[in-house]
């Protein structure tokens, strides 16, 4: 069977802060600012501008009758707007070599922009430090270019410079669908939206890759519609959220479950031999941030579906339980339980990346 035939039946139930991922930047002479809403790019750090021109003394806005980002500065107004190649003020141009693109509904500039041509253009002294630089390949420029064709032929492998293409989160239940009900009125829906948004932009930001979402709001969905929003994505990797409940106050923690074999015949070997690698990844990384793990367990649960796609379904916790139901409520926990994700993830992907010849 095909890796789509996954999403035939696997969803009947149902990236804040990044802290490593972040900039300073300032005007000479004044205290660095951290910015820690960093978008990586093709290997490129990229910044939103109404991020850093106040840090910078400067007003800016996107006009949207134009379709351009006005900076305001003592010279006059400046103007840039998405995939240009050059800042222009008045009749002067200063050439770009990242042109200013939206991610995530923002317009973002890459950080050559902020240290080298917005400086340079307007005459400020900017100092400007990447806390978390992304890695370089070690290549002169001619080399590069000597890898051009080859790295054309090979983009599908190695998109984002690791072992994924991309990723796909389904944040279980929503809309009329509330999932699990907790203390005080918790919701499974509300809380496995919330930690797949903070996941999702973790992986966009700091890895660069493409991530789908069957759903970013909270509407329901039918079968159709949640094949929809996966059905064309390039997805090497699912990570299904939901939250438990109990009849009893004390079953505590999260619980990670895979496919079994024996029950899954569309499953390869390989397949399921990868999903408990993911598995394992995301419950160290889990634990490793101080949280409760039950461990991974095998079942055959219609959400995680049959086909080749190497899948995990996480149980962030159990909303019946006082502590967990704190924990599952509160911000910078869900923050948390996101950043652990996100580092199973990668280390899975770097993991993928060396067994691929």
């Amino acid at each position: 069977m095909g890796r789509n035939l996954i999403f035939l039946s696997f969803l009947l139930l149902l990236m804040p802060s990044f802290g490593e991922a972040a900039v300073e930047i300032s005007l000479r002479g004044q205290k660095p600012q951290r910015l820690e809403e960093v978008y990586i790019h093709e290997g490129t750090a990229y910044l939103a501008l109404d991020d850093v021109l106040p840090l910078l003394g400067l007003d800016g806005r996107w006009d949207s009758v134009d379709h351009v980002y006005r900076i305001e500065t003592h010279q006059g107004t400046a103007v840039v707007f998405p995939g240009c190649t050059y800042l222009r003020r008045g009749n002067h141009f200063m050439p770009i070599p990242h042109s200013p693109r939206f991610i995530d509904g923002r317009l973002r500039v890459s950080e050559d922009f902020v240290r080298a041509q917005l400086p340079a253009f307007l005459g400020l002294e900017i100092r400007y430090r990447n806390l978390d630089p992304p890695p370089s390949s070690g290549r002169s420029r001619e080399e590069n270019l000597d890898h051009l064709f080859s790295f054309l032929l090979r983009k599908k492998e190695l998109r984002g410079g690791f072992g994924l293409r991309g990723v796909a989160i389904d944040p279980g239940h929503g809309g009329t669908d509330p999932g699990a009900v907790g203390l005080y009125g918790l919701t499974e829906k509300d809380v496995s939206l919330e930690v797949a948004r903070l996941l999702a932009k973790e992986i966009k930001m700091r890895l660069g890759l493409p991530v789908v979402l069957t759903r970013d709001k909270d509407y329901s969905l039918n079968l159709r519609q949640r094949l929809q929003a996966v059905d064309k994505a390039e997805a090497d990797i699912l990570i299904i959220l939901h939250a438990q409940s109990s009849f009893r106050e004390q079953p505590e923690g999260a619980t990670l479950f895979i496919r079994p074999q024996k029950n899954a015949p569309g499953l390869s070997p390989a397949t399921n031999e990868e999903s408990r690698q993911l598995a394992e990844k995301l419950g160290d990384a889990l634990f490793g941030a101080g949280l409760r793990v039950n461990g991974i367990r095998s079942a055959p649960l219609l959400p995680l579906g049959e086909g080749d796609l190497p899948t995990v379904l996480v149980e962030l916790g159990y909303l019946t339980n006082p502590a967990d139901n704190a924990r599952l409520n509160d911000a910078d926990t869900q923050r948390k339980i996101a950043q652990a994700l996100f580092q199973g993830i990668e280390r899975f992907s770097a993991s993928r990346k060396e067994m691929q010849p």
